[in-house]
């Protein structure tokens, strides 16, 4: 099993009157690949914004997810999760962020 990438998306859901980062655990190794899936996930919650957000990118890899960690966590390789705004401590191990 291959490791897998948090990604932040910034997303205007139709609730929501600003941009927040919406985070998505995402089972593919290859960094662009899990950034693009966690974009067209994204497009499911709402508007994805094209440029900086109050600094923030609107696509960006948070951290990498190790493959025991995946397995621990439920996360099989190609699946997306999504994991909601608020930020995902549970998915972090810090030697391993961006």
């Amino acid at each position: 099993m291959a490791g897998g990438w948090l990604i932040g998306v910034m997303v205007q859901a139709p609730e929501e009157k600003a941009f927040l980062r919406h985070y998505y655990a995402v089972g593919f190794e290859d960094r662009a690949k899990a950034e693009w899936t966690g974009v067209d996930h994204a497009l499911k919650a709402g508007i994805v914004a094209s440029s900086p957000v109050a600094g923030l990118e609107p696509v960006q890899a948070i951290a990498q997810v190790p493959a025991t960690m995946m397995k621990t966590l439920g996360l099989a390789d190609g699946q997306v999760r999504a994991l909601g705004w608020q930020y995902p401590r549970r998915w972090i191990i810090p030697h391993l962020t961006v």
